[in-house]
């Protein structure tokens, strides 16, 4: 079962109705204590960075989510906690991937923030893209960006820069994207993590 991390930062409405819909069972984890009952994690998160990271850190689950060995899943901003640095606040993230999350400079050709449908270019073979093609699009709102790390990069997108749609290192996973708001192949890679 997937316990969803809470800490204040953001609407996970979208994220637990798909779940629902995908008849994918879930519980909530407010305290270190309530992690035993799950068997992988999402860490969701919208708006700032440094704002989610500071809420996090007041529910004193930082320590324990970095000793996680489950499969765990951050999702947009949640994804760029998995980070080491963040430009938005310039604050430090949890440093699980020595990466850093930076922001998209703003021109005529490519607004800030990057929002709506773009192509993700999976990188490596993994579980998490199984039965989604190269090439699938997900659904995007961002201004700020995960450094591209060969290393690290599980799949990529491209605005004005080449950036890291999704990243990987053992059990922690983080994608940029929304699955839960881009349609069949976001619904198929909530389903993979579930059977991670």
């Amino acid at each position: 079962m997937i316990g969803i991390i809470r800490y204040g930062a953001g609407n996970i409405f979208s994220l637990t109705a798909a779940l629902e819909r995908l008849g994918i069972k879930y519980g909530m984890v407010n305290s270190e204590e309530d992690f035993e009952q799950f068997d992988r994690y999402i860490i969701p998160g919208v708006g700032h960075a440094g704002a989610a990271m500071n809420k996090l850190q007041q529910t004193g689950m930082v320590e324990k989510i970095k000793s996680l060995n489950k499969p765990t899943l951050g999702i947009c901003v949640g994804m760029q906690l998995l980070t080491e640095h963040s430009q938005e606040g310039d604050a430090a993230m949890l440093g699980i991937f020595p990466i850093q999350t930076l922001r998209f400079a703003d021109s005529a050709q490519y607004k800030v923030p990057h929002t709506g449908w773009n192509r993700v270019n999976n990188g490596k073979e993994n579980p998490l893209f199984k039965n989604i093609p190269a090439g699938s699009h997900f659904y995007f709102v961002h201004s700020y960006f995960i450094e591209f790390n060969e290393a690290y990069t599980l799949a990529s997108a491209d605005y004005s820069i080449k950036f890291s749609a999704s990243i990987w290192k053992g059990n922690f996973f983080g994608v940029q994207f929304h699955p839960e708001k881009s349609g069949r192949f976001g619904e198929v890679l909530l389903t993979n993590f579930s059977n991670l």
